[in-house]
């Protein structure tokens, strides 16, 4: 990284990190989120090392706003080095640390709002005060004067996030879906501070289900629909939600319909006469499609959670009217059936059979993506049939297999990635179930066999 905009850069102790300059949290940061396990994993790591010379803890990123010193990335260990800190001054021997007061906190005047941080800032707050009775004299001062933290302070928000980027790629145990934000909030550079908020709160809603979202749906179909294999989303394939910038000048033909969807999409909006209207035109987003970086990735994001926790609901039986029956007709279609037998067969929950319900799940995400309702009836019996062949044929079925079965090059995915109707994946000839005539492949999942039978009836 160029060091042309980089301020100040430091090995900065716990006591001057804490009772140095004022620190801000801007409204984009995540809410602090760190558990009772995370903070009893620092104090167990504090009081291991007290009897060394030092202590490395991490690296603070900081963004020079101006007057103000806002956190990119570090917030999480700031906080809570703060309350272990307002509970070691309490002591006696924390008292005579320098003179500090609680007041005096580098964060002290922060007005937190966000429900979620208070929340977890009182919990840990509880295991703070029951841990500090376990640190004596000595490890109060270690603590203060010997903790270590490496400070980086930049005056340019896109390199304050490039750097936290290309920090966390390098080995810091961060979600790949965590780095994502923050190489999308980079991009936003010339976004305004209201669409950054809403970008993260949408970010935020949804995050106890972002691993499913993106290991489970997201990630697997992109790959998939292009051959590729995606046993697992990690930090080293973020890069399949990295794309194109539409601030560039630089222009590429490729890009020119994305741009136009893009700037048409903000003009619409923006338009005086939503103010009479009160229309509102979304992105035209597909599954497939190359990202758009910033704000669009944060909306594609949050465009596919709706549909998949639809889809999500479908494998129970309690939330299923709330799921994707909306998208079935009211008669007896075998669909219906399909659907009832895959919410209550008795090994549903086997591994292997989660395996095989998640590339149906897939294949009905990729489908009303990219068709909506028209004829959804008819390919749920189509995904049906050429989904749950492999629990059929195989008696052991493992993430790769179902990995396989995608890929292949006459399977469902890639049908539905290359068809522009309909009737192209309906009138796909299913291939003939291999059933390998063992009892152990069918046990448990007698009523699948018995309704693949009866597709195959209802079919002919």
């Amino acid at each position: 990284m160029s060091n042309t905009h980089t301020v100040f850069t430091d090995i900065q102790t716990v006591e001057g990190l804490l009772f140095g300059e004022e620190l801000s949290i801007p409204e984009y940061q995540r809410p602090y989120k760190w558990s009772a396990k995370n903070v009893n994993q620092l104090i167990d790591d504090i009081l291991l090392f007290s009897d060394k010379s030092s202590y490395r803890i991490g690296t603070v990123v900081i963004h020079a706003d101006g007057d103000k010193r806002n956190i990119v990335d570090g917030q999480q260990r700031i906080f809570t080095l703060s309350l272990i800190a307002a509970e070691l001054l309490k002591t006696e021997v924390g008292a005579r640390m320098g003179g500090h007061k609680i007041s005096q906190l580098s964060i002290a005047k922060y007005n937190i709002i966000n429900t979620i941080s208070i929340s977890n800032l009182k919990q840990n707050l509880w295991v703070v005060k029951a841990r500090v009775k376990e640190f004596n004299g000595d490890q109060i001062e270690f603590f203060f004067q010997k903790c270590e933290l490496v400070y980086i302070e930049l005056n340019d928000i896109s390199e304050a996030f490039q750097f936290f980027d290309s920090q966390n790629s390098r080995g810091r145990d961060l979600a790949p879906h965590d780095l994502l934000k923050a190489f999308h909030l980079r991009e936003m550079a010339q976004v305004s501070e209201k669409d950054k908020i809403k970008c993260v709160n949408y970010w935020e809603d949804i995050s106890d289900n972002l691993p499913n979202i993106f290991g489970n749906y997201l990630f697997r179909i992109r790959r998939w629909s292009k051959g590729k294999r995606a046993l697992a989303f990690t930090k080293n394939n973020i890069s399949v939600f990295k794309g194109i910038s539409v601030d560039e000048e630089k222009l590429f033909n490729f890009e020119m319909p994305y741009r136009i969807n893009h700037f048409f999409t903000d003009q619409y909006n923006q338009d005086v006469v939503r103010k009479i209207d009160g229309l509102k035109s979304n992105f035209p987003f597909q599954i497939d499609q190359v990202i758009v970086n910033g704000k669009r990735f944060f909306e594609y994001v949050h465009h596919y959670a709706n549909i998949i926790k639809t889809i999500d609901n479908s494998h129970d039986e309690k939330h299923f009217k709330k799921s994707i029956q909306k998208y079935l007709g009211d008669g007896d279609v075998m669909a219906h059936r399909i659907y009832k037998d895959l919410r209550t067969y008795k090994d549903r929950f086997r591994q292997g059979d989660r395996y095989v319900r998640n590339l149906f799940d897939c294949c009905t995400l990729y489908y009303l993506d990219k068709f909506g309702a028209v004829k959804f009836e008819d390919a749920i019996v189509k995904f049906f049939i050429w989904s749950y062949a492999i629990r059929l044929e195989q008696q052991s079925v493992y993430q790769v297999t179902t990995d396989n079965h995608a890929i292949s090059s006459h399977g469902m995915i890639r049908v539905i990635r290359e068809a522009i109707h309909p009737k192209e994946i309906l009138h796909k000839n299913s291939d003939p179930i291999e059933y390998v005539g063992d009892d152990k492949a069918v046990k448990g999942i007698e009523g699948i066999y018995e309704l693949m039978e009866l597709v195959h009836i209802f079919r002919s």
